[in-house]
């Protein structure tokens, strides 16, 4: 004798309107059945609803009931009998974003045929964003995370978008310690170039920087040599570097957002504090750690004055904040570009490698290479609807998307 049936999964489609779901209740109110289980889904107006009950005492009773209700309401309804609630997801759970302006079909398709091939499952899937760019978040079970992120990076570089894949644990819920980079990461373009140009080297100190920031020479020496020739330029200068100082788009959206639920912000730059101690003032930054000029009689001696704050000066700087601010390391999230972040990214809990040279992106947990630094934001599970709707009780307005 076969085991009898013990659910019903009532499951309408149609056009979305206020009261559907009202309705829908109101019509299974009735047939004394337990809820197990609510999911909605709106896309571009059209709603699927799906609500998994116990099985009603009078199973003809009920569907005439939810039929009669979908006819009112213009839906389409099926039902489907079945033993048992939902099953458990399986192990290896994981939250995979993915980004794309454009997203093309043919990359969601590769990501998905790379989650089956890891013998996982899509459980769900979240828009966490249209514009400026389309971020997507999938929700998946069965696949080891580490397998995972390995295959979807080559999907990644193959189809031009970003993909992070993270353990779906409870800390992605928790309050965390953002640490960046500053140059090229935080705001555009390199500060020292900036300086060197006022002292006519900005050609052959571009070229030593990007050589360091690829790591092919080591990052102490080279600063102190570019250092070497801002001698004698008048302190002013740092005041008109400031002034011209572009913040990546999407930095203040990011602070301002994340600082709403309790973030903290760092930032550790192998620049100078002249300059990073007032970045860090003017966006709200909890904490800064830099470089300092050593400046005499108001002019620049061409020396850094302490240690020079390094690639491991950065990780130790990343450590010690997140003792200070009692974070736990594995809270902390590090952004940066450069090799000399190498091992700041490598410290923190997730590391993420932003507009970044090659070598940091084949070693970070995670890339962006789009130009908005709040798509962060979307990989700690916060959409665009959320961030627009904060700013606007805030009286921050924004700029509508194109329709």
């Amino acid at each position: 004798m076969s085991e009898p049936d013990d659910t019903l999964l009532i499951t309408l489609t149609g056009k979305d309107r206020p009261g559907v779901t009202s309705a829908v209740f109101t019509a299974l109110s009735h047939a004394g059945v337990h809820v197990l289980d609510v999911e909605q889904i709106l896309l571009r107006r059209r709603l699927v609803l799906g609500v998994l009950v116990t099985a009603p005492r009078d199973g003809k009773k009920l569907r005439r009931t939810v039929e009669e209700t979908a006819a009112a309401l213009e839906m389409t309804v099926d039902f489907e009998k079945g033993t048992g609630d939902n099953r458990e997801r399986r192990q290896g759970r994981s939250h995979v974003t993915v980004i794309g302006a454009p997203l093309k079909a043919a990359a969601m398709a590769a990501i998905a045929g790379r989650i089956a091939d890891c013998g996982g499952n899509i459980d769900r899937i979240d828009r966490m964003a249209r514009y400026p760019v389309t971020a997507i978040e999938l929700h998946v079970s069965g696949a080891p995370p580490e397998r995972l992120r390995t295959l979807l990076a080559r999907e990644a570089v193959e189809h031009g978008i970003d993909i992070a894949v993270q353990a779906a644990t409870m800390l992605r819920h928790g309050i965390r310690l953002i640490v960046m980079d500053v140059d090229s990461t935080l705001i555009q373009g390199e500060v020292i170039e900036m300086l060197a140009a006022h002292a006519g080297f900005e050609k052959e100190v571009a070229a030593v920087t990007e050589a360091a920031m690829r790591g092919e020479i080591d990052f102490e020496e080279s600063l102190r040599a570019r250092v070497r020739l801002l001698a004698g330029l008048d302190a002013s200068v740092l005041d008109e570097v400031y002034d011209a100082i572009v913040v990546n788009p999407g930095a203040r959206t990011l602070v301002r957002s994340l600082r709403r639920l309790g973030y903290r912000f760092a930032i550790v730059s192998g620049g100078f504090s002249q300059i990073t101690d007032r970045l860090a003032a003017d966006l709200g930054i909890h904490r800064s750690r830099a470089n300092a000029l050593e400046i005499v009689d108001g002019k620049l001696t061409g020396e850094v004055l302490g240690d020079v704050v390094d690639r491991a000066g950065k990780a130790r700087a990343l450590l010690e904040f997140a003792a200070d601010l009692g974070v736990p390391v594995s809270a902390t999230i590090a952004i940066g570009d450069g090799a000399n972040d190498l091992d700041m990214l490598e410290a923190a809990g997730l590391g993420i490698a932003y507009n970044a040279r090659p070598v940091v992106r084949a070693a970070a947990d995670t890339t962006i290479n789009v130009p908005y630094l709040d798509t962060i934001m979307y990989l700690l599970g916060i959409t665009r609807e959320e961030i627009e709707a904060a700013d606007a009780e805030a009286g921050i307005t924004t700029p509508a998307p194109p329709v």
